[in-house]
């Protein structure tokens, strides 16, 4: 008897089986559970807030009033051909377990560490803009703590938030089931609670025309100009920032596939649904922040507040009061988010690991007693501190009198993160693009609309990375005069670095040896 004729074998285990692997994992995770883990990790809560500022000083309340938007359809599109490709292929390789299959081992080798340096980052992102609001959130109602403020102590925050996740990990893959379902409800309400609260303390609000029409420019390039093309095609696609990263990590729902029942369907409507949810959701707590911006003392919007990220806007406009409360949900919120980011990468790097393409994998893809991956996890926030490391240096974009303080690290790390998940979704996107009809559908489907959404997907990532590629400061620029490698976005070096070393590790050994996906089931076993 084959092992797909198993009486004892659900559809989800015997489909498992078909890919190569047996069920290692355990299966408890229900559709709402797989759907509520990616809308975590785009945790409203955590982007709109933490990368506010990338919107803002990039174009103003029209880089988030219009791109939001815009940009948000072209990831919902992706999700859609996403959708598609986990409901053929429902393993917790995801990404690239599907180039491996549709393109060979070197497109899965080259998609599986893009995917992997991605997770990674996200989970550094996110768990240091946990870290930022748990700090702010205190210093709002306590003036004492706010005066002893040092980026050191907000790294400190960020390794503890980094070790409970862990933990919390480590503990048992069950427990993060509940806390994602817990994670959705927190997400829903307290995006609720924010929303009211900034519709009705504040004593005034701004008219439609300025929260869709203002423009700032402070990256410091063309002198502030916000005027020409330079501005509309340049400075606020570096806005971009603010939506291509708060909606991602949805490729979690793959991540989870395996721990997942009726993955084939669950799992391809838990990622567009947590897309489409968190881009209306998102969208409308956004506009509240910009509509709550106060009048300065010239009866003039303030808009030197917004360049500051969304504390210093909500203190104005809220009180201390009000404006800790809403820190306080958006931090537990981001908390919720690091332990489910924790949780995709951990998976990725099991995954990975099992199928030989980390180093040390036989170390790496060890299950614990619980049946989850806990030297993953261990590994994963070890890389995350590494990685968040610069954000240990101030960089001031103002004047010692007149500071202005951009989170340059944070940002470089955010764009890691944007760059190596999506340019991961990019190759099984084309490769399946590339298949054609031929493509072994499963129950979820794009039909023949792939024929546009796929090539479609796979500009905007490419378009989208290109501009966080560039320097987003004018001193980051080399060729400028007052250049300085503290306001370097070190996002490229970065990637580019990581590309250079598999290409010399492909090209020198893996080639030799890395095939895909190991089958931990014989394949004579499978008809």
């Amino acid at each position: 008897m084959s092992v797909t004729e198993d009486p004892q074998m659900n559809a989800d285990e015997k489909r498992l089986a078909e890919m190569g692997y047996s069920q290692d994992l355990s299966r408890n995770w229900s559709g709402f559970s797989n759907f509520a883990i990616s809308f975590s990790i785009i945790s409203i809560l955590a982007g709109c807030f933490t990368n506010f500022g990338a919107g803002w000083n990039n174009g103003g309340p029209i880089s988030i009033s219009w791109s939001w938007p815009i940009i948000s359809i072209f990831i919902l599109i992706i999700g859609f051909t996403m959708s598609e490709l986990v409901s053929a292929y429902p393993t917790s390789g995801g990404i690239y377990w599907w180039a491996s299959k549709l393109g060979g081992p070197r497109a899965g080798f080259y998609t599986g560490w893009l995917n992997l340096v991605g997770l990674v980052a996200v989970t550094a992102g996110v768990a240091y803009g946990c870290a930022t609001f748990i700090d702010l959130t205190i210093s709002t109602w306590s003036d004492s703590y706010a005066g002893d403020y040092s980026l050191k102590r907000v790294f400190l925050i960020f390794v503890v938030v980094l070790a409970l996740a862990s933990v919390l990990n480590i503990f048992s893959g069950h427990l993060m089931a509940i806390m994602n379902n817990v994670s959705v409800w927190w997400h829903v309400a307290g995006a609720t609670i924010i929303v009211l609260i900034l519709l009705i303390v504040p004593d005034t609000h701004q008219s439609f025309n300025y929260v869709f029409t203002e423009r700032i420019n402070n990256t410091g390039f063309h002198d502030g100009s916000t005027s020409g093309a330079f501005f509309f095609f340049v400075v606020i696609p570096f806005g971009f920032l603010l939506t291509q990263y708060t909606i991602t990590g949805f490729d979690a729902c793959a991540h989870l596939s395996e721990e997942t029942k009726g993955a084939s369907m669950g799992a391809a409507k838990g990622i567009w649904q947590s897309i489409l949810y968190s881009a209306i959701g998102g969208y409308i707590l956004l506009l509240c922040v910009v509509f709550a911006v106060p009048n300065g003392p010239d009866g003039k919007p303030d808009n030197a507040l917004g360049a500051g990220g969304v504390q210093p806007i909500f203190n104005a406009a809220l009180g201390s009061n009000w404006a800790g409360l809403v820190l306080f949900i958006s931090a537990a919120g981001q908390l919720f988010c690091a332990v489910s980011c924790m949780t995709s990468a951990s998976r990725m790097t099991y995954a990975f690991s099992r199928d030989r393409a980390v180093p040390g994998s036989g170390h790496w893809s060890r299950l614990s007693a619980n049946r989850v991956p806990a030297r993953a996890v261990m590994l994963v926030a070890v890389l995350a501190a590494l990685l968040t490391l610069p954000a240990l240096v101030e960089v001031n974009q103002g004047t010692k009198d007149a500071p202005l303080i951009i989170p340059v690290a944070f940002y470089a790390v955010t764009s890691i993160a944007v760059l190596g998940l999506y340019l991961s979704f990019a190759i099984p996107i084309w490769l399946r693009y590339r298949h054609g009809d031929k493509f072994e559908v499963g129950e979820w489907t794009n039909g023949a609309k792939y024929k546009w959404m796929n090539p479609l997907a796979v500009a905007e990532i490419i378009i989208v990375s290109i501009y966080l590629m560039l320097p987003n400061l004018a001193r980051g620029n080399p060729f400028d005069s007052d250049f300085s490698w503290k306001f370097v976005n070190y996002s490229p070096i970065v990637l580019l670095g990581v590309l250079l070393a598999i290409t010399i590790w492909w090209q020198v050994s893996a080639k030799n040896w890395f095939k895909g996906p190991i089958r931990t089931i014989d394949s004579a076993e499978v008809p």
